[in-house]
């Protein structure tokens, strides 16, 4: 099995290297094409307007000045040659990509792209708490990665699905166990908008996120829920975002 690996932290992040590791529990023919810097939140983008440098960092390493996306097309259709990967993974994001994350993750958009391609793609993320930003849970997502993914992967992924896998912030032997989950959605103010000042005195901004929206008590059988209890969530994510119930009522009122 050829695995291609992606994140959206960067060719240097800590996170990329477990995610590696839990590739090679499953095959030895494994390549790394990683963003040379973060891409943190910069959703499906794919560069059109500027070109793609690429670096070759190690054997079957590279690293690509561009987003996730970019790194899954070059890897598919340029670096890995004639023959394409079974399974790409893209991860383990350093913190959780659930609910509307979900919509703005580069890590995410790594695994859509794959499903595209019309390859078995996975999301990975590793959630962290206060006390451990620093130093992530990294040996829960080593833990329960591997198993999880041979499961799904035997089982088959449908296509235009992409799985979507979120471990809980805490060691591994006090995960409870996994969840088959559905995107969660938190409150509308989650987010927030921090204007400073700079030397001159003028303002600038930052895209924050409001702690107190994200305690509330999520909706029961939500990724947002597995975690607060402690289990692995596993969210399977349709690519086709069609609401068909709602078309079904615009055919009706169009017409």
């Amino acid at each position: 099995m050829r695995i291609l690996c992606t994140n959206d932290d960067g060719i240097h992040a800590p996170g990329l290297k477990v995610v590696e590791e839990i590739a090679r529990a499953l095959s030895d023919d494994v390549w790394v094409v990683a963003p040379e810097l973060d891409q943190s939140g910069v959703s499906h983008s794919l560069s059109l307007n500027d070109p793609l440098r690429l670096r070759e960092v190690g054997p079957q390493h590279f690293a690509v000045r561009g987003t996730p996306t970019d790194c899954v097309i070059m890897g598919a259709r340029h670096i890995l040659g004639a023959k394409l990967p079974d399974v790409v993974l893209s991860g383990v994001n350093k913190g959780r990509n659930v609910a509307e994350d979900v919509v703005y993750s580069g890590t995410i958009a790594g695994a859509l792209e794959g499903t595209i391609l019309g390859l078995p793609s996975f999301a990975l993320s590793q959630e962290f708490s206060i006390e451990t930003r620093e130093r992530p849970p990294w040996d829960t997502a080593r833990k329960f990665g591997p198993d999880i993914l041979r499961k799904v992967i035997a089982a088959g992924i449908p296509k235009d699905t992409v799985i979507n896998v979120n471990f809980p912030s805490c060691a591994p032997e006090d995960v409870l166990g996994i969840r088959v989950t559905r995107q969660g959605k938190r409150n509308l103010g989650f987010l927030r908008i921090d204007e400073r000042r700079d030397g001159r005195g003028n303002p600038y901004f930052w895209i924050g996120f409001e702690r107190t929206a994200m305690l509330d008590t999520p909706a029961e059988g939500t990724d947002l829920a597995a975690l607060r209890d402690r289990y692995v969530s596993v969210t399977p994510l349709r690519l086709d975002r069609t609401d068909e119930a709602f078309s079904e009522a615009l055919d009706g009122i169009l017409k």
